[in-house]
């Protein structure tokens, strides 16, 4: 049974107080134990919202594939495990834009991750003008095989995969539950060719892109579709919780 799993990227937003308070407010929610819900608030917060923190597991945004040394303004798997933390999120489409993340250095730091035992919410996605030219599914695939599929069998179930359409990041479009599914389906046909149908069966792929408390309910619904990576509707604790109820 794959897991089902919302997770908020709450990004570079939010200061301590805030964060705190949008904790206690999602932590009220009543949902069922077959739901699991993440959240991933700023590095420097934490460490504070760890020791408040019941119900829901935290992850680190992003950290360096290095036991220690001079790098400067990064963070190591183990300062995170110190506090507890245990999944990191790699590939998402903001660090490979902004940071020149390329997949070759995404698959040093899922390699790095998988063998410091982690947990990683790998993300994958295709742009506009690729959407456009109808090369998505092959430039998604060539992402996976790139960073991903070298994992064995035992490694991928570290792994939760979650499709980005990157044209639909917070820009108020989505893609439509049809296009959403059908990349859904083929990241898992993927696997299936790859590792077995038992395997593939096992991986949770969520949805991330303009996911949102209209839309979620028929997104999920989706045979493939095993929950959402949530941006901006994370930082509201009412579309949130009724994400986490869809």
């Amino acid at each position: 049974m794959r897991k089902r799993i919302v997770a908020g990227n709450w990004k570079m937003n939010l200061n301590l107080l805030q964060a705190k308070q949008l904790l206690e407010e999602i932590e009220k929610g009543n949902w069922g134990s077959e739901v699991e819900v993440f959240l991933f608030p700023s590095l420097f917060q934490l460490g504070h919202l760890q020791g408040t923190n019941q119900k829901i597991t935290l992850g680190a945004q992003n950290f360096y594939p290095a036991e220690k040394g001079a790098f400067t303004g990064e963070v190591a798997l183990d300062q995170l495990a110190v506090e507890g933390i245990q999944w990191v999120l790699i590939g998402h489409s903001e660090r490979r834009q902004y940071f020149n993340e390329t997949n070759a250095v995404l698959k040093t730091k899922l390699d790095y991750a998988i063998h410091q035992g982690s947990k990683v919410i790998f993300c994958c996605g295709e742009p506009l003008e690729i959407r456009e030219n109808g090369s998505h599914f092959k430039f998604v695939k060539n992402q996976l095989e790139e960073s991903l599929f070298h994992l064995n069998a035992a490694e991928m179930k570290q792994v939760v995969i979650a499709y980005e359409p990157i044209w639909a990041i917070g820009t108020g479009k989505t893609a439509s539950t049809e296009q959403a599914e059908e990349m859904h389906a083929e990241i898992r046909s993927w696997l299936t060719e790859k590792y077995g149908h038992d395997t593939a069966e096992s991986i949770s792929i969520l949805y991330g892109g303009s996911c949102n408390d209209q839309n979620a309910q028929e997104l999920f619904a989706c045979p493939n579709i095993d929950g959402g990576l949530i941006g901006g509707a994370s930082l509201k604790a009412d579309s949130f919780l009724t994400i986490i109820n869809a």
